[in-house]
């Protein structure tokens, strides 16, 4: 249970939570900062012994983690271990040409930029801060502090948006240049607010999600994006001089690498078990500050739901997935069905699906399974 590459590092303070977020996430508490990174450090440094000296990826998600004040923010990221990877979430209207330098100071070099639409209309609805001339200062602040490795978060099926704003957001997207994009569908959760004032509209709009998501691969493929995972897009290596712009620390998920989560909620896939922090602030806190692991929900995981969650989450990927020991969890009758339907090939221990296959996306994978 040694030797993890991969770190999720968790910073749950927003300035304001949006009617669709189900992540665990707090709002302001400006005096509290300081010591959740304290909580951070300490736990990191009770979990050292699991990660291998040369980390792959560390990735800081949240909440907004550009939120996080700067002295606490530059206190953390100095505490964490190197890596090949060092991925941000932000908010554009929390990026300023200081942050910018800040972050590349730190060893950050890759972020994730949360657009998610440019019509102003439909951020209102998302409850977004941000404008589209945010979105577009941002990107031109890391791009002056020499970030050459962006990613934009674009989100698609929001109430009261058409093709023709589909089409809108996708053109003012490209228009940036961005290295990575990351196109989802809007998922909102049973029991948040969003749901609540959104619901008949959400169902109306579920009959164009198909189409849209076909505008958004055609469009992004078109403009020379490789549509390496089913929601993620980057420019071909041969574009970029040899380098891999796809999201390294996404991709060990969808392989099935182990990975160590720190912060609260937080989730960690560490030798057939799986552990997730408790969701509460004080708590997490007040355990740490004793050196003392936070409460965990604990979950060990049998090799078949491994086996059949590494199906799941590596079909979704442009390369072939290598069936290895996953071959007895496919139901092969399945397989040659869908293969006569065009939608799967397999060539001996690799199965791929089809462009129409993945379109269809987790509905034709559910069915390869026993």
């Amino acid at each position: 249970m040694s030797g993890i590459r991969h770190l999720y590092v968790h910073l749950p303070f927003c300035a304001h939570r949006c009617g669709y977020c189900d992540f665990v996430t707090v709002v302001g508490r400006p005096g509290e900062h300081g010591g959740y990174v304290d909580a951070l450090l300490a736990e990191l440094d009770l979990e050292r012994g699991l990660l291998a000296a040369d980390a792959e990826t560390v990735f800081l998600g949240g909440g907004t983690p550009t939120f996080t004040e700067e002295r606490h923010l530059r206190r953390l990221l100095d505490g964490l271990p190197r890596a090949s990877v060092m991925t941000i979430e932000a908010n554009p209207e929390t990026v300023t040409p200081g942050l910018a330098v800040l972050l590349r100071e730190c060893g950050v070099n890759r972020v994730s930029l949360g657009a998610q639409t440019f019509d102003p209309a439909l951020l209102a609805v998302l409850e977004r801060h941000a404008g589209p001339d945010d979105v577009r200062r941002a990107f031109s602040y890391l791009r002056d502090a020499g970030f050459e490795n962006i990613s934009l978060d674009l989100i698609y099926g929001i109430p009261g948006q058409s093709a023709a704003g589909l089409e809108a957001d996708l053109d003012a997207a490209l228009g940036l240049g961005p290295d990575h994009l990351s196109c989802y569908e809007l998922e909102a959760k049973a029991g948040t607010r969003f749901t609540h004032g959104h619901g008949a509209e959400l169902a109306r709009q579920a009959d164009a999600l198909e189409g849209y998501f076909e505008r958004v691969v055609e469009r992004l493929t078109g403009a020379g994006y490789r549509w390496y995972e089913t929601a993620n897009f980057c420019l071909p290596a041969a574009s970029v001089g040899g380098r891999d712009l796809r999201a390294h620390h996404n991709l060990a998920y969808w392989l099935g690498r182990d990975y160590l989560g720190v912060g609260i909620g937080a989730v960690s896939t560490v030798g057939g078990l799986r552990w997730r922090n408790t969701p509460k602030l004080p708590l997490y806190v007040r355990s740490l500050a004793d050196r003392a692991r936070p409460p965990r929900d604990l979950e060990e995981l049998p090799a078949e739901t491994r086996g059949q969650e590494r199906v799941m989450l590596g079909l979704r990927l442009d390369d072939p997935f290598q069936l290895n020991g996953e071959a007895d969890l496919l139901d092969d009758r399945a397989v040659e069905r869908l293969a006569r339907h065009g939608l799967v090939e397999r060539r001996g221990d690799e199965l791929t699906l089809t462009r129409r296959g993945r379109l269809l996306g987790d509905g034709v994978t559910a069915e390869l399974l026993n």
